[in-house]
């Protein structure tokens, strides 16, 4: 039992991670029907901003306090990283948005080569680490022979992706901008006729899930310690995995998702062979698809006539 506590603590960590980038494909796919094959490499992108504004504040400008210096880190990427999505929505998106629907895909997949590319030439290909960060643990309980604990950076994950959950439902479910973008999810020309600004909707929509995106990559670089210019699409495929899991469009459905995979993932590696876990979280996916087309909190599609 030891084990399996341990395991389901690491899972919903893993699974926090995913989620946070989950929402940014379900909200994009959600108001523009494209899946944003780009987002796992802005993940990545902004994990190395994080990467590089950490070790400016610490070892240049000396700040002391790790709590102070990742706060600041994370308004750096996340600003940053929110300028590269839109940038990438403006130069990328939008000039093919009345074009037939593979053109954004293939756009996408465009810029994730280009952004994996592009990191790969200026930080080098070899994995950047750093320092330990938040390393203390707490000792659940102790059975002499193994150990469950729980560290501060797994409660600083679990934390931030549910205030961020709530804080991003409410914004979609209760305000203006939100208002804005199920508009334009349901109809974006019915939408543009009502007076919604339909352009800015989307750029924003893509800012507010870069700004997730910066976050999970802070989350994670802080949690593992070192990050490669490769680690974009794994992660990325996986949140895209979760998003379709826990029902495409819905927050609360990715956020669900992503730890449904993390939580897969972690359990398998435990009990069974590490080197399958990623066809587990797949095969998994695939059963729940046939039985929930729509996902697990997912709406079915009306057809309009």
């Amino acid at each position: 039992m030891e084990v399996f506590f341990q395991q389901l603590i690491n899972g919903l960590t893993l699974g926090s991670i995913y989620g946070l980038i989950a929402i940014g494909y379900t909200m994009v796919f959600g108001i523009i029907g494209m899946v944003n094959f780009a987002h796992g490499d802005v993940f990545m992108v902004s994990s190395f901003i994080a990467l590089i504004a950490l070790m400016v504040i610490t070892t240049w400008l000396g700040v002391g306090s790790i709590i102070l210096a990742l706060l600041i880190v994370l308004i750096i990427a996340m600003v940053f990283t929110s300028l590269i999505s839109w940038t990438i929505e403006r130069i990328a998106y939008r000039p093919l948005r009345g074009s037939f629907r593979l053109a954004p895909l293939i756009s996408a997949i465009g810029m994730s080569i280009v952004l994996m590319n592009f990191v790969q030439v200026a930080q080098g290909p070899r994995n950047k680490a750093v320092d330990p960060i938040l390393n203390t643990v707490i000792i659940l309980f102790d059975n002499g022979t193994y150990a469950v604990t729980l560290s501060y950076k797994q409660i600083m994950i679990a934390i931030t992706t549910a205030v961020l959950l709530m804080v991003f439902w409410w914004v979609v479910a209760k305000t203006p901008l939100g208002r804005a973008q199920r508009a334009c999810e349901q109809d974006r020309k019915m939408a543009a006729l009502l007076g919604v600004d339909v352009d800015r909707t989307i750029s924003v929509t893509f800012v507010m899930g870069a700004a997730l995106a910066a976050v999970a990559g802070t989350l994670y670089l802080v949690y593992y310690g070192v990050v490669n210019f490769a680690d974009g699409f794994t992660p990325g495929v996986k949140a895209f995995t979760a998003a379709v899991l826990g029902g495409i469009g819905s927050l609360p459905g990715a956020v669900l998702g992503g730890l449904l995979i993390g939580l897969i993932e972690t359990f398998w590696s435990a009990y069974f062979s590490v080197e399958y876990k990623d066809v587990a979280a797949f095969s998994i996916l695939a059963v729940v698809l046939i039985f929930l087309p729509q996902g697990i909190l997912g709406r079915p599609d009306v057809e309009k006539v």
